[in-house]
């Protein structure tokens, strides 16, 4: 591939489409009883996902991009929890029925942080107060660092099916670039703990383009994360925005790989995951042929939310904590993000809704079309336009940055199609972007595209 190419794109900073429209088209310009009246109106046979965030770690990894904070105590973690509680009584209060949860997924900061037997009162609150659907699928992002034999008991009696570590980079030297001094000794020993107690379904999350991160340190790392056999792979290009994220100031730039290193990073570790038996499932994931994820992908079901990509196809997403987004059939929502105003909200005995989205049907239409070509890479323009009701000229005719892209040899364009080509899967968000409406009118930084 041409280095004016990678240049070209892999230094665009684009979104990375888990929603359309995405989070800096919210607005705070809520109406009191908005969200509470899209709660109500979820059809009681509707099944519902539900995210819940945990916003504390114990110590800062350089890299991240979370909403976290740093606490080595104890108390405004439970401080946390209960208003946590009372937001999920919140919750319920507006539905007379059960919201029939199929899905959960605990994201951080470190969900693990919590002790064990507050992970389980948690679960139990969820389930009397929401309502689960008769299975239920529940993710864990966790920290191996920190995992212990009593959580990983906790967690696996609490019905878990997925937990997410987070890995990395195992070279010593990136370790120490990032603060995240992880072995994979600590790594494994979390694995084999969590299979023993029935969490079969694990994934290992990679980043490329950190400080001092060679091609040959991605693939080592590759190597020995797959001597573990996860099920899954995600891996991600670490994005550097000092101006949001203060504390990667303390990343050396100059350690930093430009956008050709970048992509040579990132496809060395596709090269070898897939050497390894693993399927590369849309932008920046991986599964073995048999997991679910692989599966959804060859029969078209695969779909991408805020955590990625996911074969949850539910319409009806609930977030709960400080900074949470969700979607429900009428819009986006996100609670207050700092965690002392999102208490402060909840102990007044109101929703702590921050931001909504109202979608409209044009909305709706161009989230389809990006949600397939970031999961399929290709998609049929003019047959979704119908579907929707619309001209497929709204979004085809006269779209310059698709005729850039094919000027480019970057896609191929047929009657109402555009696909992707094989050898420019990473100028993907570049595709979508070409049918977002918004892009460029807010003033926030994304990462880079590659």
């Amino acid at each position: 591939m041409s280095q004016s190419i990678v240049e070209k794109y892999g230094e665009a900073r684009l979104p990375r489409y888990t929603s359309y429209p995405t989070a800096p088209n919210f607005t705070a310009d809520v109406v009191p009883g908005t969200y509470a009246g899209w709660l109500g109106s979820i059809p009681t046979d509707r099944a519902t996902s539900l995210y819940l965030h945990i916003p504390f770690c114990r110590s800062m990894c350089w890299y991240c991009g979370c909403h976290t904070t740093i606490t080595e105590k104890d108390k405004p973690i439970l401080d946390y929890l209960d208003v946590l509680h009372r937001e999920i009584e919140l919750v319920a209060a507006q539905r007379k029925d059960s919201l029939n949860v199929g899905e959960i997924h605990f994201g951080g900061g470190t969900p693990t942080i919590i002790k064990p037997e507050e992970f389980v009162a948690l679960m139990q609150a969820l389930r009397t107060k929401l309502g689960f659907a008769p299975e239920v699928n529940t993710a864990v992002e966790i920290d191996p660092r920190r995992l212990q034999a009593e959580m990983m008991e906790a967690l696996g009696r609490s019905g878990v099916t997925r937990a997410s570590l987070g890995v990395q980079s195992f070279d010593p030297k990136v370790q120490k670039a990032i603060n995240r001094i992880q072995t994979a000794e600590t790594t494994l020993k979390a694995v084999d703990g969590l299979r023993a107690n029935g969490i079969h379904a694990i994934n290992f999350d990679l980043i490329y383009g950190l400080p001092f991160q060679t091609v040959e340190s991605c693939v080592e790392t590759v190597d020995t994360a797959v001597q573990m056999r996860p099920d899954r792979f995600a891996v991600f290009g670490y994005a550097h925005i000092p101006t949001f994220k203060k504390h990667q100031r303390l990343i050396d730039e100059a350690a930093l790989p430009d956008a050709q290193g970048r992509h040579a990073q990132a496809e060395a570790i596709a090269e070898r995951l897939v050497a390894a038996g693993y399927r590369q499932i849309g932008l920046d994931h991986f599964a073995l042929p048999d997991d679910e994820l692989a599966v959804a992908q060859r029969e078209g079901r695969l779909h991408r939310n805020f955590q990625g990509y996911t074969t949850d196809a539910c319409e009806t997403l609930v977030g709960l904590g400080a900074s949470a987004i969700g979607r429900l059939g009428q819009g986006y929502h996100q609670n207050e993000v700092p965690p002392g105003l999102y208490a402060n909200r909840v102990s007044t005995g109101e929703l702590p809704t921050a931001k909504t989205y109202a979608l409209t049907s044009e909305d709706r239409l161009r989230a389809e079309v990006i949600e397939r070509l970031m999961c399929d890479f290709s998609v049929d323009v003019a047959a979704i336009c119908a579907a929707h009701d619309f001209d497929a000229d709204l979004l085809l005719k006269d779209n310059k940055a698709l005729d850039a892209l094919e000027s480019d040899g970057l896609i191929r364009r047929g009657a109402g199609t555009v696909q992707v080509n094989d050898a420019h899967r990473f100028v993907i968000r570049a595709v979508a972007a070409a049918f977002d409406a918004y892009l460029g009118a807010s003033q926030r930084t994304y990462s880079k595209a590659a």
